[in-house]
């Protein structure tokens, strides 16, 4: 089993992290539709920091063991489970059998990204 610390394991926990504060700074105002939008863009703005703070070290210890390529799959992965969630139980939007194939799609082609891998 591979440790929390793992140059595999640890980039995908932070992504994970990162795309949770990203997806607040991106999609949690629309629960405040009345907030101006410059305070909107500002409390985007400093939750994104966070996101970076983040995402930033994931990449830099990832590349030890992932291709760019792969880094940038394994973070739009986790995109669309984290938007996937905050969208039904934030934004109580019910995801449809063409979301459910959309990301089925993209997850296929994660597969091949991967496939390059072990060649």
């Amino acid at each position: 089993m591979a440790s929390l610390t793992s140059p595999f394991v640890s980039p995908i926990l932070l992504l994970l992290a990162s795309n949770v504060f990203m997806t607040l700074a991106w999609y949690g105002h629309l629960k405040f539709k009345a907030a101006p939008l410059s305070v909107v863009i500002l409390v985007s703005w400093g939750i994104a920091f966070f996101e970076y703070c983040l995402a930033v070290p994931a990449n830099r210890i990832g590349h030890a063991v992932y291709g760019a390529a792969e880094l940038k799959t394994i973070q739009e992965i986790i995109t669309l489970l984290v938007f996937a969630v905050f969208s039904v139980v934030v934004l109580k939007e019910q995801l449809s059998w063409n979301h459910a194939i959309g990301f089925s799609l993209i997850a296929a082609g994660a597969f091949f990204i991967f496939q390059g891998r072990a060649a």
